[in-house]
């Protein structure tokens, strides 16, 4: 037991001395929390889902039993905190496609002819098709498929992925696809360009070996709504229109590929009709929040999300398998569970008795989502954060190799590098301090842009990271233990210092943690384009993208934008969702001055950022 915990749990009540038992963590009940949540009775966890729901309870029973409170500030002294969340897109009943050719019309029979996609917009579309080559606008490459073509009004039709892609020198990279061959790409591009609707098809050229099969619905990464009607039509079907106007597809696609040189037309004689009809299910869906107080008001933060991605969808990394559970025995059975073994041993540590400071725990749903959870809590809190003296998030610390632990925040606390100095010395462990800036994609970064000061305990990505091979056999709990009780030590003494932590702010370097749901940075650390400096709050309004943070001597900062500030146009280009907001930004290099126009409350500003290279 750490010497500073045998303190904390000697008390004098009435002149008596009172000795809690010394607890300890259990290897193989921690073990047990992750099956039960990664089994297959849960079903990967997704938000939403009725199986989430049974984790969520599973959660409450065990802050229960430990005799955690809701804290003060709860909503009908709950320990679940709802918020609503759009889960999910599903087609509706009223999809209908139509060509007319001529004096001709054909009738596309949905999901076998063609398909919308879950980000589609819904809503009912006629006019001229226009041939938009790959859909691609990349200055970078001097390559733009757009150029003195005039599509205001007009349905584009573009080709899947990006030209020379099966050739190693080519200059958009040949080994492998830039953000210009992604769908949400096409979609932002094209709405841009003043177009009403999108229809993508297969590029054939480069994948004769494929079935020329649609892209099933709901396996598409994306924003909820791209603002533009999208679907997918078979080759084969786009190839007829393509043949009365005299042309051939593929041998259009042959010539862009050998010279990068746009073939953009409009098909003449082509006109479509159709009705997209995609349903959104939104949802209201449980933080779980439980409290052990404390002497003070003041308080830390123990956290972890416990959803996954349940079935994979456009998430998972293991395409051909979505559909299929997963599980999420890591990505975070690890973390939450650990969150369940803090509460049982803090619980116990105070039993009778209550620390100086009290312990929040909390497990935050919609985190695969875009830090849903986690943005809400920080934006209703149920306890003050200006009494926040810390908080740490566990985010996937089940598979530590050869002992290896990423601690990121570390710069985010005055106190906070000194203080895990003093502690790891005497764990077997392999700390790696890589990322002190308390940013990433995970939800500490919440907290970080209220300026609470922050840990973030992540044992790193491998192979199984989003895919149905993420299961609880992997887990190496003996060693997610020792995390687990550093992570004590380090609580206790936060809980129980003289002095609290002030909050830095630590410019952010690259994220460890890579590749979450939206798999886009659109401010500052990492990514492609120039820097901009702003952190999205994924929670985002109807229209425009909304700032948690603004980070200091960034563009953003310099040109005066802050934290709330909502973004909604960026340059010439209309900001409708976050990626909008990436795809805008990556239109641009270091050195560009760009005006943007942002909502401030009920005004609207305008300025001048000019972009600097990332670092």
């Amino acid at each position: 037991m750490p010497s500073g915990l045998r303190l904390a749990a000697t008390v004098f009540a009435a002149g008596v001395a009172v000795f809690a038992a010394a607890p300890s963590f259990d290897a193989q009940r921690y073990l047990e929390h992750i099956k039960f949540l990664a089994s297959p009775e849960l079903k990967g966890r997704a938000t939403g889902s009725p199986e989430l729901e049974k984790a969520c309870r599973y959660i409450v029973d065990h802050f229960k039993a430990d005799g955690l409170q809701p804290p003060p500030g709860a909503v009908s002294n709950s320990y679940l905190q709802e918020f609503p969340v759009t889960t999910s897109a599903k087609l509706g009943k009223l999809n209908h496609f139509e060509v007319l050719a001529g004096a001709d019309s054909q009738q596309l029979q949905v999901e076998k002819e063609f398909i919308p996609f879950n980000f589609s917009s819904s809503g009912r579309v006629s006019g001229p098709v226009v041939f938009a080559g790959y859909g691609i606008t990349a200055p970078e490459y001097s390559y733009d498929d757009y150029a003195g073509l005039d599509v205001k009004g007009r349905i584009v039709l573009v080709l899947a992925h990006e030209p020379q892609e099966l050739d190693p020198k080519s200059v958009f990279d040949g080994k492998a696809y830039t953000d210009h061959s992604q769908y949400y790409s096409k979609a932002a591009n094209a709405r841009s360009h003043g177009a009403r609707a999108v229809i993508v098809v297969a590029d054939r050229i480069n994948h004769k070996q494929d079935k020329d099969d649609l892209e099933p619905f709901g396996r598409t990464n994306g924003p909820a709504d791209a603002g533009i009607p999208f679907v997918g039509v078979r080759e084969d079907i786009a190839q007829q229109w393509f043949r009365a106007s005299g042309k051939d597809l593929e041998a259009l696609e042959a010539e862009i590929d050998r010279d990068l040189k746009p073939r953009s037309f409009e098909l003449k004689g082509v006109e479509i009709r159709e009705n997209v009809d995609v349903e959104r299910a939104v949802r209201q869906v449980n933080n779980v929040v439980g409290y052990l107080p404390g002497q003070t008001d003041e308080y830390v933060i123990i956290g972890a999300h416990y959803d996954h991605l349940g079935l994979g969808e456009q998430f998972s990394m293991a395409p051909s398998l979505a559909g299929t559970i997963h599980p999420g025995a890591d990505d975070n059975a690890s973390g939450t569970a650990g969150v369940l073994e803090l509460a049982h041993y803090f619980s116990a540590l105070y039993a009778g008795v209550k620390p100086k400071r009290g312990i929040l725990f909390l497990s935050f749903a919609g985190e695969e989502l875009g830090l849903l959870g986690s943005g809400y809590y920080a934006n209703h809190p149920e306890l003050p954060l200006a009494k926040a003296v810390a908080m740490i998030n566990l985010d996937m610390i089940g598979r530590p190799r050869e002992g290896r632990i990423f601690v990121g925040g570390a710069g985010t606390g005055s106190t906070l590098r000194a203080s895990l100095d003093q502690l790891t010395p005497k764990y077997k462990l392999n700390i790696d301090y890589s990322d002190n800036s308390g940013y990433g994609s995970s939800d500490h970064t919440s907290f970080t842009a209220k300026q609470v000061p922050v840990l973030f305990f992540f044992s790193g990505l491998h192979g199984d990271y989003h895919k149905p091979s993420d299961t609880w056999d992997k887990i190496d709990a003996p060693t997610a233990v020792q995390v687990l009780q550093l992570v004590a030590d380090i609580a206790a003494k936060l809980e129980n210092d003289p002095d609290r932590p002030q909050f830095v702010r630590v410019a952010p370097k690259a994220d460890p943690h890579s590749g979450n749901v939206s798999g886009i940075s659109s401010s500052g650390g990492g990514g492609y384009g120039p820097n901009f400096g702003s952190i999205p709050d994924f929670a985002e309004p109807p229209k425009g993208v909304r700032f948690a943070d603004v980070k200091e001597g960034t563009p953003a900062a310099v040109a005066g934008l802050k934290a709330g500030d909502i973004l909604i146009t960026f340059g010439d280009k209309d900001i409708g969702n976050l990626y909008d907001f990436t795809y805008a930004l990556r239109s641009h290099k270091p050195g560009d001055e760009v005006l943007v126009e942002v909502l401030r409350g009920d005004r609207k500003i305008s300025v001048k950022v000019r972009l600097t290279e990332r670092k």
